[in-house]
C-alpha cells in the first residue's frame, strides 16, 4: 500500500532550474531514510543524494554538491529536490527511493542496494 510518488519533472535549458517532490503515502509509512537517484539509458543507476528523516545526515553526490538542495517535510511525509544551475550531463529520470532499515554509516546512504521503496520516476531534460 506504500507509495512514492515524484512531481515537478520537465524540460529545461541549461543554467535553469527545477524543483522536484515526493511525497510517500499509503498507510503510516516511517522511513530511515529517503533521496533521489536517476538513470539515463545505457548508464547504471547513479545515486544523486539522500537524507536522514531526523536531518541528522545529509549527502550528495559529487557530481551535484553545491548545485542540489535536498530537504523534507515531516508534516506530509515529502521530500523536495531543489536543482540549480542545471548541465545537460543532469538530464535523466530521477527515482525517489526509500529505506525503513536504520543506515548506521553515512557511506551507507550512497549504496543504492540500501533502499528498498522506489516511485516510478520524473523526466528532466536539460537542453544545451
Amino acid at each position: 500500500q506504500v507509495q512514492l510518488v515524484e512531481s515537478g519533472g520537465g524540460l529545461v535549458q541549461a543554467g535553469g532550474s527545477l524543483r522536484l517532490s515526493c511525497a510517500a503515502s499509503g498507510g503510516t509509512f516511517s522511513a530511515y531514510a529517503m533521496g533521489w537517484c536517476r538513470q539515463t539509458p545505457g548508464k547504471e543507476r547513479e545515486f544523486v543524494t539522500a537524507t536522514s528523516w531526523s536531518g541528522g545526515t545529509i549527502v550528495y553526490a559529487d557530481s551535484v554538491k553545491g548545485r542540489f538542495i535536498i530537504s523534507r517535510d515531516t508534516s506530509n511525509n515529502t521530500i523536495w529536490l531543489q536543482m540549480n544551475s542545471l548541465e545537460p550531463e543532469d538530464t535523466a529520470v530521477y527515482y525517489c527511493a526509500a529505506t525503513k532499515s536504520p543506515l548506521y554509516y553515512s557511506d551507507d546512504y550512497f549504496r543504492i542496494g540500501e533502499y528498498n521503496y522506489w516511485g516510478p520516476g520524473t523526466q528532466v531534460t536539460v537542453s544545451s
